[in-house]
C-alpha cells in the first residue's frame, strides 16, 4: 500500500483538523464519569496472596486398602425366581425340573429388539389362543455388542420378562421361569399360560 505524502509517521495537517472538528462537536456517552488521566484510571496492583504451602500427598491415599465390593443387579433368572408363584406348585416344580415338554416354542435368538417383540406378541396370543400351556421362548444368553451405542449384552434376555408381563401378554400369562439347562438354560425362558376361558 503507497504512502499518502506529507505524512512522516503521523497525522497529515489535513487529518488534524478534521480530528480536531470530530472531537469539538462529540458528546460524551456518560457526561457523569469524571475525566481521568489513562494513569489515574489504572487500577493499583494488588499485593500478591501468599498461599500456605500443600500437604504432601501420594497418588491413591484416599482409596480403602481392601477392594469395595460391588452389588451386581440380579440376572433376569433371579428376578424371576424371586416373583410370587401363581401356579400348582407341583406343576411348577416338573416344570423347572425340566419334566414337562413344551407344547411350542419360540427361538428369538439373533433378533433385533424391534423385530423380536411383535414376533413374541403374536407367539403367546396364538398358543393362547390354540389351548397351549407351557410354551419355550429362547432368546440366547446375548452376547456384548461392541456397536456405537452401548448396549447391555443379552438385550432380548433381560427384555422378554418385562414384555411377558405387559399388556397385551399379562392377561393370558400365568407365569415365567428361567428354562432348564436341557431346554435352553440362561437362554430360555418357560412361559406357563392361563387357561382359555
Amino acid at each position: 500500500m503507497a504512502r499518502r505524502q506529507g505524512r512522516q509517521g503521523g497525522l497529515t495537517p489535513e487529518d488534524r483538523d478534521l480530528w480536531a472538528r470530530v472531537t469539538r462537536s462529540a458528546v460524551p456517552l456518560h457526561p457523569e464519569r469524571p475525566k481521568t488521566a489513562d494513569s489515574e484510571m489504572r487500577p493499583a496492583p494488588k499485593p500478591a496472596v501468599l498461599r500456605a504451602a500443600l500437604p504432601d500427598f501420594r497418588i491413591g491415599q484416599m482409596v480403602p486398602s481392601r477392594p469395595v465390593s460391588v452389588a451386581h443387579s440380579p440376572t433376569p433368572a433371579q428376578r424371576l425366581s424371586q416373583q410370587p408363584l401363581r401356579m400348582d406348585p407341583k406343576t411348577h416344580r416338573r416344570m423347572a425340573q425340566g419334566k414337562l415338554v413344551p407344547e411350542a416354542r419360540l427361538d428369538l435368538h439373533g433378533m433385533t429388539l424391534a423385530a423380536a417383540h411383535p414376533e413374541l406378541i403374536g407367539f403367546i396370543l396364538s398358543s393362547h389362543a390354540q389351548g397351549r400351556r407351557l410354551v419355550l421362548v429362547i432368546t440366547g444368553k446375548g452376547k456384548g455388542d461392541h456397536g456405537p451405542l452401548p448396549t447391555r449384552p443379552g438385550a432380548l434376555r433381560h427384555q422378554v420378562p418385562h414384555w411377558l408381563h405387559m399388556p397385551p401378554l399379562a392377561p393370558v400369562v400365568q407365569q415365567v421361569t428361567a428354562a432348564h439347562y436341557r431346554h435352553g438354560g440362561e437362554g430360555a425362558y418357560y412361559v406357563y399360560l392361563r387357561r382359555r376361558s
